[in-house]
């Protein structure tokens, strides 16, 4: 062992060696987490918000577990599997703890913003989920609350799904442009922010008159409120269009 001044006191080499061997054994006693779809999808999810898609492999993934790949395997088939897992892991978050309204058009409206703020959560897992059918359990309570609101305000099951897909085309490609305009980097996304109050601020009423007397309010435009004004259009098309007033 070593004394307070740091010298060896034992036979040169002994404290040392022993120390390593105890810490190797110590460490293979160490219980490592088992493995879990949950798990993995987590480790994957976090991922994705700290490196991006690029650095998203079994091996990677393994190495933040602390488990070998091929260990990953026993739970996803592939990568792509994975990736279906981690997408409805997303839609399971936006509808954990979710109550339906007693009315129809609220719960649509609820449901759409709580799946957005999720997607903009984790942007860059976002840009991957939004455009995949995970046809997974979460999924598929999505769509059984969803179809039951529009089922609420009176439509047969096949406008239900009509208007079912298209409420949420519109909820996951704004969520994906969003997504995406997230994961880009501070100096592009100020640059285009600015460009309201620069360049189209510029533009000569000779050439571009609307576009001329429309600059100040397009500069003006807060990206969360138009979304929310978006969505009140979708919805108000589908009250027009219901069999049930609400």
């Amino acid at each position: 062992m070593a004394s307070r001044a740091g010298k060896q006191t034992g036979p040169p080499g002994e404290a040392a060696s022993g120390g390593t061997r105890k810490g190797k054994a110590s460490a293979a006693r160490r219980p490592r987490p088992s493995l879990s779809p949950g798990l993995i999808v987590d480790a994957c999810l976090d991922l994705l918000d700290t490196e991006g898609a690029d650095a998203l492999t079994f091996r990677r993934i393994g190495a933040r577990l602390g488990a070998d790949p091929t260990a990953l395997y026993r739970h996803f088939r592939s990568k792509d599997d994975l990736l279906l897992a981690v997408a409805d892991h997303l839609l399971d978050k936006g509808i954990e703890g979710f109550e339906p309204s007693g009315d129809w058009r609220e719960t649509l409206r609820a449901l759409c913003i709580r799946n957005r703020e999720v997607y903009l959560a984790h942007p860059r897992a976002a840009v991957l989920a939004t455009v995949r059918i995970t046809r997974r359990p979460a999924e598929m309570r999505v769509i059984e609350t969803i179809l039951a609101a529009l089922a609420d305000a009176g439509f047969p099951p096949d406008q239900a799904v009509r208007h079912y897909r298209a409420l949420v085309d519109f909820m996951l490609g704004w969520s994906c442009m969003d997504a995406t305009y997230a994961t880009l980097d501070a100096a592009t996304r100020r640059g285009d922010e600015s460009s309201w109050s620069r360049e189209y601020a510029a533009v000569p009423a000779a050439t571009h008159p609307h576009l001329a007397a429309a600059a100040p309010y397009l500069a003006a435009v807060d990206d969360e409120a138009n979304f929310l004004f978006a969505l009140d259009l979708v919805l108000d098309a589908i009250a027009a269009r219901a069999p049930s007033p609400g």
